[in-house]
């Protein structure tokens, strides 16, 4: 842990908000450095930032706990009940523990004899009073040393120390709450409490779907359903979109949020400084909190639902949400029903009267703007209220019917499930409820019952009985013997540390600060020693351009990466981070994915997803692609260069569209890579501003770059056309051998030249097409799909560039002669 000290030890104090740590200060005045740090080295025993192997931290001692080097994390033992603990970890600055991670959530250990171990073999453990394993990490190391250890990130990660390879980590299988640059991917999910005061799995969850949609859901014990975003509109109605599998979200500690579908939302006080969380409460509603170090509350600065009534399942069935004469939102049953568990609201209503009758006729109860959402067995447009009565009598799953006016008419939804109901007096439904006709007379009013205010009571605490196990006598007396024995040597250790804190803790702290920030999307910092040893010293080289020198490498974790070393920057690091967190921002099914980098010194290198086919340089002189495969690289290709021009969160010119940087994956799906490349190697300016130097490669270069006019996006467009004309013909825009252009004329325009011709020169009743196209294609490609794909490169590749599309133009054409 980071500790701070004033003059001669004098001003020394620390203190944790938590009361498993007991406040603890330092007097202001000393006899001798020797009682100062005595004290000190009895508080150390006990406050660290890491576990060794072999160590345990019990349940038993109040101040067993770690501490992460900034003083604002805590883990250790939480008390979930009555003889219930569950080891969590928590801010330390929030005016009551605020917990972030829990190991054994449903499954809490007992207040005696329980132990978090980190054991030889490299496995974590909890085990309880009667050594039973409750919770397990399941890894298994043969490394020297192993260690867990609290991270100024809220992660607990358990990891060798040689090598730094993460064997386990909190951030990989978090609860109900996501931290700054924790990314939630499509193996993870959040998890709500059950309640406020119980910490268990609570039914609802935050996740990506199968659309690769980030959905809330509720998965009641009997029912399931997506609520958010609303389920009644299509994805692209909510601004998400489904094309992008990648499936990853992550906020960043200024407080923005991006997600792969596209949904992306800030903080109310965005900005740098407030620590912050983004939870899923026991509601159902996700927030994002920022913490007031002041006075230790925090504040909601975004929530998913503005209007806390739509989360489904909120009271259950058969009854209704509202904000009724009491403060805040309740819960009410409907007419001819009552609470089932007054402690736990989210039960629901069930039938007040359970009549035997044999007489199954209906009557129906009335309740006025309501809506209930969902479980309509059935529609009938324009219908009359006693039409829709009699229907909902016939049927024995019907237990009840919405009555709506709607567009001019009167619709009927009749109801096999009374569920997610709610009230408001501008709705403009009315519920009709379906009871028995023996309960007629037994039920007073027409209106909801009783109102049931949520439970915050604390009444749902656990307690748990089990035997406990004796514990060894003279526990003091060794912990004595053993503190005589090391406070000697630990004294002459520590005054070492006090003066070389003093004399040169300004010059380290200042160090240890560079290098420290992590771009904002959640990929990873590497040190240039962990990259080197992950390429085997940069041996095997994969790829070769202007930007650097491309290595395959095998991470510490065990995934194939690419790692490119950048030639010499100008910039710096600051600078080098905030362009490398705009890129790693980005996400798109179409552009390569960023893993991490690298910035030591002078040293740049950026780490990406490896893609198994490589370029389609590579490819594109071979017989694997056929037209098929060509035009759906065209016309992913298309979709990524749209993306970056028009959608992503800022705009990014590629400058350097060619064969070479366009990758395939396994399944010869294009991935554009080295976007936004320009403004890390800082040559001469950002791409779309003042230009000083020209940047591409010969044979893809727009002519803006020769004749020194404004460059936009366009040249990009212009480089999209040459390589699709590429592709088609299978000839290099700087190898055509039959066309001669004029004195001047470029090796590009030559292409564009001698395509055009053949179009227009060949005879009528001959076709163009297989004049141009690639012979390595062979027969049977789609005469269609290849012209319109030359019309469109030809398009792209004009000399006057307000005369070529955008790359949403571009891909509309493609994917309209595609349908």
């Amino acid at each position: 842990m980071r500790l701070l000290f004033y003059g001669r030890c004098q001003q020394l104090s620390l203190d944790v908000s938590d009361s498993r740590i007991q406040h603890f200060s330092w007097p202001s005045q000393l006899s001798s450095w020797s009682c100062c740090l005595m004290n000190m080295s009895s508080f150390l025993l006990h406050v660290v930032s890491t576990l060794r192997r072999g160590s345990s931290l019990s349940v038993e001692i109040a101040n067993d706990v770690l501490i992460s080097p900034n003083g604002v994390f805590l883990a250790g033992y939480h008390r979930v009940g009555d003889n219930a603990f569950c080891f969590a970890i928590w801010f330390k600055k929030s005016s009551g523990p605020t917990l972030v991670w829990m190991a054994n959530r449903d499954n809490p250990v007992n207040g005696k004899g329980s132990k978090l171990t980190l054991l030889k073999d490299g496995n974590l453990i909890l085990t309880d009073a009667g050594r039973n394993t409750l919770w397990t990490t399941g890894t298994n190391s043969s490394a020297a040393s192993v260690q867990l250890h609290l991270h100024d990130t809220g992660n607990l990660v358990l990891s060798t120390s040689e090598d730094d390879h993460t064997l386990w980590q909190s951030f990989d299988s978090p609860t109900n709450t996501l931290l700054p640059q924790q990314p939630l991917t499509r193996y993870k999910t959040l998890v709500s409490s059950r309640s406020q005061t119980n910490y268990s799995s609570g039914f609802y969850k935050l996740s990506f779907d199968n659309d690769n949609v980030l959905i809330l859901l509720y998965d009641g014990p009997e029912v399931s359903s997506i609520y958010w975003p609303d389920p009644w509109l299509l994805s692209w109605d909510t601004d998400r979109t489904t094309f992008n599998n990648s499936k990853i979200a992550v906020f960043d500690t200024s407080g923005y949020f991006s997600s792969s579908d596209h949904l992306q939302f800030s903080s109310a006080d965005y900005g740098w400084g407030p620590q912050r969380r983004l939870t899923l409460d026991f509601d159902g509603n996700l927030r994002l909190y920022s913490l007031d170090e002041m006075t230790g509350n925090w504040t909601v600065t975004w929530q998913a639902m503005a209007d806390p009534c739509k989360v489904h399942g909120l009271c259950g069935p058969n009854s209704i949400c509202g904000y009724g004469s009491g403060a805040g939102r309740g819960c009410s049953c409907l007419p001819g029903y009552k609470v089932k568990n007054p402690k736990d609201w989210s039960n629901g209503c069930e039938l007040e009267f359970n009549t035997s009758s044999n007489d199954h006729k209906a009557i129906f109860l009335s309740v006025r703007n309501i809506e209930l959402y969902g479980y309509e067995y059935d529609f009938f447009k324009n219908n009359t209220l006693e039409s829709c009565k009699m229907k909902c009598s016939q049927s024995s799953i019907c237990k009840g019917f919405l009555f709506k006016f709607e567009e001019g008419i009167y619709n009927c939804y009749p109801k096999s499930l009374l569920l997610n109901g709610k009230s408001y007096p501008y709705l403009l439904g009315t519920l009709y409820v379906k009871l028995n006709v023996s309960t007629k007379g037994l039920i007073s009013s027409n209106e909801p019952g009783q109102e049931i205010k949520l439970n915050c009571s604390g009444e749902d605490s656990e307690k748990l009985d089990r035997e406990y196990r004796k514990k060894g006598e003279g526990r003091f007396l060794k912990f004595f013997v053993f503190f005589t024995y090391g406070i000697g040597s630990f004294e002459l250790l520590l005054v070492f540390v006090v003066c070389w804190v003093m004399f040169s803790g300004r010059k380290d702290s200042s160090a240890g600060m560079q290098g420290y920030l992590l771009a904002a999307t959640g990929f990873r910092k590497f040190t240039y020693g962990e990259l080197r040893k992950a390429t085997r010293g940069f041996r095997d080289e994969i790829g070769r351009g202007g930007g650097g020198v491309v290595h395959k490498g095998v991470l510490s974790d065990g995934r194939v990466a690419a790692i490119k070393r950048l030639n010499e920057a100008n910039q710096g690091e600051q600078e080098f981070l905030a362009e490398v967190s705009t890129i790693g921002r980005i996400n798109h099914m179409n552009l390569i994915e960023m893993w991490g980098y690298c910035a030591e010194g002078r040293r740049r290198l950026l780490v990406y997803e490896l893609m198994e086919r490589g370029s389609l340089a590579q490819n594109l002189h071979s017989h694997t692609l056929d037209w098929k495969k060509r035009f759906e690289i065209a016309v992913g290709t298309a979709k990524g260069l749209a993306y970056l021009h028009e959608e992503c969160l800022e705009w990014i010119l590629h400058c350097d569209i060619k064969p070479e940087n366009i990758l395939l994956d396994f399944n010869y799906q294009p991935k554009v890579s080295d976007f936004g490349l320009a403004k890390l190697l800082n040559r001469g300016g950002d791409c779309n501003l003042v230009i000083s130097r020209m940047r591409g490669t010969r044979g893809y270069m727009a002519p803006e770059w020769v004749f020194n006019r404004p460059i936009t996006s366009k040249v990009d467009v212009y480089s999209y056309g040459i390589v699709v004309l590429e592709m088609v013909t299978g000839r290099s825009p700087i190898n055509v051998q039959d066309a001669v252009g004029e004195e001047g004329e470029t090796e590009d325009t030559r292409l564009v030249a001698w395509v055009r011709e053949k179009m227009h020169g060949t005879a009528e009743n001959a076709s163009w097409i297989e004049e141009i196209i690639d012979p390595a294609m062979e027969s049977g490609y789609d005469m269609g799909r290849m012209e319109i794909l030359v019309r469109v490169a030809l398009q792209c590749a004009e000399e006057d560039e307000d005369a070529r599309p955008t790359m949403s133009q571009v891909l509309e054409m493609l994917l309209r002669h595609e349908e």
